[in-house]
């Protein structure tokens, strides 16, 4: 498979490519071997803390091109210059939308380059004596390879069953099953033996473990019509607990390096959040400018805030309020609309002073009745809560929105993978 033909070593080690279209390989004497590197406790921690910047560094990075994309498909962004052809393609949607789109292709080759280095770390790990430091790297590799098999099965009607070359495919419904997975086998591993100081010292420190695997489980339960599953786990979530990727003046935070600060790529759409009239932003919802700042001088007059306000804001892995609407979604859909009327209130009369990251709306109870009455206002909390979080299409078939509210479906296959693998799944019309 073509996306697992690039390695690249993180961290400590120096970086090899191996790109899809060389048939040879010139070894440098240099360069230390895979089995060198998987053999040393240090190295492999770096290549697991290192997973957060693959993840998170650059224009090129999953998350960067997970906000792009999903925000011009669903019309929370417009277009700043049409000279960046891939933004130019997602914002018009369609047939626009090719294979070669390089947005698409950052999403799906770092997350098929994490998944990979994350599955070398977690076999490294179940191989150390010391399962108190095994289980910190398990735990920490986990969360990328959860986060990078959910953003492809949001985005992909199909996601690769496992890494190598002409892999198969499996559904985007076992795609998200499948980093449920991921988090419980990492979840075990963390309470049988929960990671030392040593282990911890060495990773990211802004990054709970335990907390934000247990908040993914819910997220991807969820997606996968697994409402029971969903709902226990969010009482697992402790919503005080914060969970971040953090940021420097090395690596900065990629949407504001490369869209609010520039303001050449694009901007939020404006106060309407990309939202139908019948569903926009209440005038007094917090969230709004939480959200989105206004340039009453230069245009555009909307620009991004919140998330990626500055290059060292912090990005959470998930919102507390994203936790209570999963709640609530839940409890929806499994018909006990009293006690999901009950949680979906907690996110909209909740205020920006009592969430750990100053996202409130501020706002009157909802008063609705019917379950598709309270799906819908949660449908609608999902899109203004979590604004450029990367999940709104995936929301909007979920909640069987008009696909006229959006610019597609799913994606096409990136060349790189098609031209290279004949299980390749043929793309969706739209």
């Amino acid at each position: 498979m073509a996306s697992f033909k690039i390695f690249i070593l993180t961290g400590i080690i120096a970086v090899v490519i191996l790109l899809p279209s060389c048939t040879k390989d010139y070894p440098n004497p240099n360069q230390p071997t895979f089995e060198e590197v998987y053999n040393s406790e240090r190295a492999v921690t770096a290549i697991a803390g290192g997973l957060q910047r693959v993840y998170t560094a650059g224009a090129a990075s999953a998350l960067y091109a997970l906000v792009d994309a999903n925000g011009f498909t669903t019309g929370e962004l417009i277009l700043r210059n049409a000279g960046n052809v891939p933004e130019l393609q997602l914002s018009t949607g369609g047939s626009a939308v090719d294979a070669a789109n390089t947005v698409l292709l950052n999403v799906w080759t770092k997350s098929n380059k994490i998944i990979f280095d994350a599955d070398s770390v977690i076999s490294f790990a179940n191989r150390l004596p010391d399962k108190s430091y095994a289980s910190g790297l398990i735990g920490f590799a986990s969360i990328f390879k959860a986060l990078s098999l959910g953003n492809m099965s949001m985005l992909w009607e199909s996601v690769p069953d496992t890494t190598g070359l002409n892999v198969n495919f499996i559904d985007r419904i076992e795609g998200f099953n499948k980093a449920v997975a991921v988090i419980d086998y990492a979840i075990a591993a963390y309470f049988a033996n929960p990671p030392n100081t040593q282990v911890t010292g060495r990773l990211p420190s802004d990054v709970n473990i335990i907390n934000t695997l247990r908040a993914l489980k819910a997220r991807y339960h969820l997606f996968a019509g697994n409402y029971q599953a969903a709902l226990d786990a969010t009482d697992s979530v402790a919503l005080t607990t914060s969970s971040v990727i953090s940021f420097d003046a090395i690596t900065l935070n990629p949407v504001f390096e490369s869209a609010t600060s520039t303001n050449n790529v694009y901007q939020p759409v404006d106060s309407t959040m990309g939202l139908p009239a019948d569903l926009a932003p209440d005038l007094s919802d917090q969230r709004v400018p939480f959200y989105i700042g206004i340039n009453a001088n230069i245009l555009p007059r909307y620009r991004i805030k919140g998330f990626y306000a500055s290059g060292s804001t912090k990005v959470p892995f998930v919102l507390p309020g994203e936790v209570l609407l999963i709640k609530a979604e839940a409890l929806a859909r499994l018909d006990r609309l009293p006690d999901a009327l009950i949680a979906l209130n907690e996110v909209v009369t909740k205020e920006p002073a009592d969430d750990i990251y100053g996202v409130g709306a501020g706002l009157s109870p909802f008063v609705g009745t019917t379950k598709d009455e309270i799906l819908t206002e949660i449908y609608r909390q999902r899109c203004i809560e979590l604004f450029m979080s990367g999940m709104k299409l995936e929301d909007m078939r979920r909640f069987g929105r008009p696909v006229e509210e959006r610019k597609r479906n799913f994606f096409p296959y990136p060349f790189a993978e098609s031209d290279n693998n004949p299980n390749t799944p043929e793309n969706p019309e739209f």
